[in-house]
């Protein structure tokens, strides 16, 4: 019928438009961490100074 008001588009409230934007993030920056995991190669098991995993430079005792 002519001159019936339409239901208006649901508009999302500010909650729901933060969380869309965060779950977006989250999965931009999950697979950054993928894309970058393997391309960097990780230490090599008889690497003797360095860095650990943590990120932590550790190093060896002298030998007495």
């Amino acid at each position: 019928m002519a001159g019936t008001p339409e239901k208006p588009e649901h508009q999302p409230t500010r909650e729901e438009r933060l969380a869309a934007k965060l779950r977006e993030n989250l999965r931009k920056r999950k697979a950054q961490a993928r894309a970058a995991g393997s391309a960097i190669p990780g230490p090599s098991p008889d690497a003797r100074d360095g860095e650990n995993e943590s990120g932590v430079l550790f190093k060896t005792p002298p030998k007495s």
